[in-house]
């Protein structure tokens, strides 16, 4: 697809990868819309893009729905979904005491990563297949966002794990499901970024994952995923793959 003039969705915009790709489609001439609940982020986002930022809890069918009619009344209807949003708290299945998992904690990482994807995935591509094909009858491209947890989880990562193999699970199915549409989705999954939550850690813990990384041995870059985002949108051919972006990296159990 042809990012130009073309209206894109980012959500998780206000920060990290998210920031980092809708700053990439705004510079490849997409009108963005920055959906987070992070307002002063999203905001300050969309000011330096020239794009549109929405308060949007993308678990809730109402506030993604509210959003998405604000993105056509504003900018016209997307053709492009990038999906960042996502929460990452640990605990193991039995940890100190014996105490068991959280279980409203489990489901909440479910509800966010999970749930909140796939509500943005179904309303989104509703409104791309009511468009008119473009060049090589595509309507739209979904992008989505999964990790290298969803294959190599890590101890205290059962939650986050799940959420994101999952993620990985549908998207072949989407992708079929989709395919009359002329809609492509593909999910990228990360190894370790350098997104707000682990820039956040001591310098020596950074350098000491960046090093487990075999090469390049530092953390990725949220541009780098950007740049993969932004190719798959542009790359008709890509279609209903899962794409690890990690250096090789494959995670030890902690």
């Amino acid at each position: 697809m042809d990012i130009q003039g073309k209206v894109a969705v980012v959500t998780g915009a206000a920060s990290g990868l998210g920031d980092a790709t809708a700053r990439a489609l705004a510079a490849a001439g997409a009108k963005v819309a920055v959906f987070d609940l992070n307002r002063d982020g999203g905001e300050k986002v969309a000011s330096a893009i020239g794009g549109v930022f929405f308060e949007v809890d993308v678990t809730s069918e109402d506030s993604v729905t509210a959003a998405l009619d604000g993105v056509e009344e504003k900018l016209g209807a997307p053709r492009i979904l990038v999906n960042c949003a996502g929460i990452a708290p640990a605990q193991k299945t039995v940890g100190k005491e014996n105490a068991p998992h959280d279980f409203d904690l489990y489901k909440k990482v479910l509800e966010v990563n999970l749930f909140g994807t796939f509500n943005t995935v179904r309303l989104t591509a509703a409104r791309m297949a009511a468009q008119d094909p473009l060049d090589g009858l595509e309507r739209g491209v979904i992008v989505n966002t999964a990790s290298i947890a969803a294959f190599d989880g890590q101890i205290g990562q059962v939650a986050y794990a799940s959420s994101k193999a999952a993620i990985a699970g549908m998207t072949l199915p989407i992708a079929r499901d989709l395919c009359k549409l002329g809609i492509r989705i593909c999910t990228i999954a990360p190894g370790i970024f350098g997104t707000p939550m682990l820039l956040g850690l001591p310098q020596e813990v950074q350098d000491s994952l960046g090093a487990s990384v075999p090469f390049p041995s530092r953390l990725g870059k949220p541009e780098e995923y950007a740049a993969l985002a932004q190719h798959i949108v542009e790359n008709q051919m890509l279609n209903g793959e899962t794409i690890r972006l990690d250096g090789a990296l494959r995670m030890a159990p902690k």
